[in-house]
């Protein structure tokens, strides 16, 4: 049986969505545990909606929240949180898999590197979603958020952590490596993003296909695109706009006329399959690469359906591995010798 904790009280419809969304995925996964941690009566309220089998879940009670306002580095060490009892089990029991959170950010990064602790020779944690491509496939953006300022050593380092997680997650073998850029040619960019290319172009095992800009990362050009996490989270939430402009100017034209209503009639099949192939839901939350056991982090906002999602791909990401292939790659690459250490 694999364990899995639920941050029962994390984000904006939580116990119900996260409730409803834990509910969902042990129901169509016969090998999964789930450990919910909050407030217990709010959750038992919950759970008493739904059939579920009682002997593959559990509440592990928790008085407080970790709300949007706090400051993560205080509620980290002063609030008995549905988050933080989360991760100290996560820490101190090794038959427990990985941790899904819909809570804050701040306090997910902030836990897990000074609780559950980050894989042996990794900087910083990276936050890695899967961005929907042209053809229904995925662009893996590392990071997004979580280390608004970098060192090319980082940056180097997301490339091994997005590259296993691409393998392991996805099955890409020697994935397609990209840095986010203001251009393609090798000399465009900061400082930065100059040095870190020279070292991406040394890095063995690392399948470095040069430069890449932001309009390319949903036309799957590279599998993998890495950036800082300033660069990175204005890149993703680029993308959700444009979705939902997409989105909302279709509807706006198909009820322009009555023609364009009828057209719309007729392209229903068409319009179904495309939201679904562009729905980032269906991957649930992002992984905060570079802790020692699977965290994903989904977003405030998640629905059931995406609570469901993010606690299938955590199982799926622990049975494939992501972990000690994240150790291989590390060995493969030996970043030591290729980076100066005051990097």
């Amino acid at each position: 049986m694999d364990k899995i904790i639920l941050d029962g009280m994390g984000g904006d419809n939580a116990p119900a969505a996260i409730v409803e969304g834990g509910v969902r995925a042990l129901s169509s996964d016969k090998n999964l545990y789930l450990i919910i941690t909050g407030r217990q009566a709010e959750i038992e309220a919950e759970l008493a909606k739904y059939k579920y089998d009682k002997s593959r879940l559990e509440i592990v009670d928790c008085p407080d929240v970790i709300d949007m306002n706090d400051i993560p580095t205080e509620a980290v060490k002063r609030k008995q949180s549905s988050l933080m009892a989360a991760y100290w089990m996560l820490k101190k029991q090794d038959d427990i898999c990985g941790l899904v959170t819909a809570g804050s950010t701040g306090a997910t990064i902030v836990g897990g590197q000074l609780i559950l602790g980050r894989i042996r020779g990794i900087k910083r944690p990276a936050l890695c979603p899967a961005i929907p491509t042209v053809g229904g496939g995925v662009t893996l953006l590392c990071d997004c958020g979580a280390n608004a300022e970098c060192k090319p050593a980082m940056l180097c380092q997301f490339a091994v952590l997005a590259s296993a997680y691409a393998q392991a997650g996805f099955g890409k073998q020697n994935p397609k490596v990209g840095l986010l850029n203001n251009g393609t040619e090798e000399h465009k960019g900061d400082p930065l993003r100059r040095e870190t290319y020279q070292y991406l172009t040394q890095m063995k095992g690392i399948n470095f296909i040069g430069n890449i800009e932001g309009r390319d990362i949903n036309l799957g050009t590279a599998d993998v695109v890495i950036a800082d996490g300033f660069a990175g989270n204005v890149a993703l939430k680029s993308i959700e706009g444009c979705a939902k402009m997409i989105l909302a100017e279709l509807k706006k034209q198909f009820k322009s006329s009555p023609a364009s209503l009828l057209g719309a009639l007729f392209m229903q099949g068409a319009i179904k399959r495309m939201k679904k192939d562009l729905d980032f839901d269906r991957y649930g939350g992002a992984l905060l690469l570079g802790l020692k056991k699977v965290v994903v982090k989904s977003h405030g906002s998640s629905k059931p359906v995406t609570i469901e999602n993010s606690v299938k791909n955590a199982l799926a990401i622990y049975r494939r591995g992501l972990v000690p292939k994240v150790e291989e790659m590390l060995e493969q690459v030996d970043l030591s010798s290729l980076i100066p250490s005051e990097e």
